[in-house]
């Protein structure tokens, strides 16, 4: 019973042909996966992130950010593309490690995953509750303070010593709310749409991102009249005396925080089994979502900080505060709201989506329990771990703070796309006679700086981010040794197609 036991191809390609009851249903095409991609990656990130990226790290040339941000998530992109056409089943990253690098590092990878997909909704559900309670000011409808925020907030020593109200001790201190009501909402609506279909869960999401996408070409459009090319000089200010503060280190420093705008595509891969035609239509909706979510970006950064100087863009809402700040454009200001609330529940769809279609694929591997997999007999979805999937996202959306939860995301989703990078290079060595629908170009060059720009934003995070990742990775390991290693089919035999490395 090894632990680098690696899951034959063959049997992987058979499970996603299967048709009938126990399977998952079959119901999506290039347009529909481009959409649940774009769905994953158009939120906060269009609306938040570019006005901080400007006014902290790279001025007016935050274009430049996306864009070095963006050829970091294309080399991540395309060798998810390769290993989907190759490997077109459900699971995305923990499915591919199956297949290269052995069932011990899919164990890990799939209990990672938790950390992007589950967390990456819950931290989600917390910045829509925000919009929302925005969006109902507007119109002058006011929640409690008490239901629509988090009874902790997390505090750093350093903020202690400045005597930040709310911050008493180091770590997590009580804020005097009860639970954050809107956003355990909006995941329950959401885990409620996954559970009816997954045919519906697209079409309401292709709803949304079409309408999220006409609000950020009414911003792209409109502003475009209003830009003053002042604000454009410097285009990268000197800089600051310090290293990503402006200046071409700041043009780096920016891309690394907005590389995490980018998450979402890989979301695309772990509805492999769903697809019709997959080995053709992954790559076009992996490689196309980004593709045009990378233009967006770099489209609505430009504008951004050429109808607003970007010293004044450090703000929490920089999209709806330049709106407002130009009275031409304040015509649109609830619109920018309403795109904002769309495009973060879009996201949250689209993440819980993969988290149970992970789930699904370790338990149909019996790494996780039956009932895990179950499939519901009329709506062909995996009904029970959908439902556990969005009470656990419910719990922690509805407790606790963004910013505890937006670390555990980044690391998460890094570390999956470093596994993805290197089993593609390693199953082009293994396995060179595989059929591979779409290959990625220049291997191992494309995987190995992969590996790199992925391994290395992670070098970047704080030591305690890394402290939970070991923290829930031991308590991951423990489950394995007590249940998966145990029940795993491969291990067992049970599969029929035992492969060893």
């Amino acid at each position: 019973m090894s632990l680098w036991a690696t899951k034959s191809i063959a049997l992987l390609r058979a499970e996603a042909d299967a048709t009938g009851e126990g399977t998952l249903k079959k119901t999506l095409g290039a347009l529909n996966l481009t959409t649940l991609g774009i769905g994953a990656i158009i939120g906060a990130g269009i609306f938040v992130l570019t006005g901080l990226a400007a006014a902290r790290h790279a001025g007016p040339a935050v274009p430049l950010s996306f864009v070095a941000a963006g050829i970091a998530c294309a080399f991540a992109g395309l060798c998810y593309a390769e290993m989907a056409s190759a490997v077109p089943v459900a699971g995305s990253a923990y499915t591919y490690s199956y297949a290269t690098m052995g069932e011990f590092m899919a164990w890990i990878i799939g209990w990672d995953l938790v950390l992007e997909y589950a967390m990456g909704a819950s931290t989600v559900g917390v910045g829509w509750s925000g919009y929302f309670v925005g969006l109902l000011e507007n119109i002058n409808i006011h929640l409690p303070a008490a239901l629509t925020s988090a009874p902790f907030r997390w505090c750093e020593a350093s903020e202690v010593a400045r005597a930040v109200a709310g911050c008493v001790t180091p770590g997590l201190n009580s804020t005097g709310s009860i639970v954050n009501l809107p956003a355990i909402a909006i995941v329950a609506i959401m885990s409620f749409v996954l559970v009816v279909g997954i045919k519906e869960s697209a079409t309401v999401n292709n709803f949304i991102v079409a309408l999220k996408l006409t609000v950020v070409a009414l911003f792209i459009v409109a502003g475009a009249f209003y830009i003053n090319t002042a604000n454009w000089h410097p285009f990268i200010p000197p800089n600051q005396g310090e290293f990503g503060k402006f200046g071409f280190s700041g043009v780096l420093r920016g891309a690394g925080l907005i590389f995490f705008a980018y998450i979402g595509f890989d979301a695309v891969s772990t509805a492999a089994q769903e697809a019709k035609n997959p080995q053709k239509d992954m790559p076009k909706g992996i490689l196309g979502s980004l593709a045009i979510c990378t233009v967006l970006y770099i489209l609505v950064s430009g504008i951004l900080t050429g109808i607003m100087p970007y010293t004044k863009l450090d703000v929490s809402h920089p999209v709806g505060y330049a709106v407002d700040s130009i009275p031409g454009l304040r015509w649109m200001g609830w619109m920018i709201n309403l795109g904002a609330v769309l495009g973060l529940a879009s996201v949250i769809l689209v993440m819980l989506l993969g988290q149970s279609r992970v789930f699904y694929s370790m338990s149909r591997d019996g790494l996780l329990p039956p009932w895990v997999g179950k499939i519901h007999p009329r709506f062909r979805t995996p009904w029970l771990t959908q439902i556990f999937v969005g009470l656990f996202a419910m719990f922690f959306t509805g407790v606790f703070p963004i910013q505890l939860l937006g670390e555990l995301v980044n690391i998460g989703t890094l570390l999956a796309f470093v596994l993805v990078c290197g089993g593609v290079w390693i199953l082009r060595h293994t396995r060179p006679d595989l059929d591979r629908p779409f290959k990625t170009p220049w291997v191992p060059v494309v995987p190995i700086l992969g590996v790199l720009c992925c391994a290395g934003l992670m070098a970047t995070l704080p030591g305690d981010t890394w402290i939970r990742l070991f923290v829930w990775m031991a308590i991951g390991l423990v489950i394995y040794f007590l249940y998966g290693r145990r029940h795993s089919t491969l291990q067992t035999g049970m599969d029929g197609q035992k492969s060893v490395r």
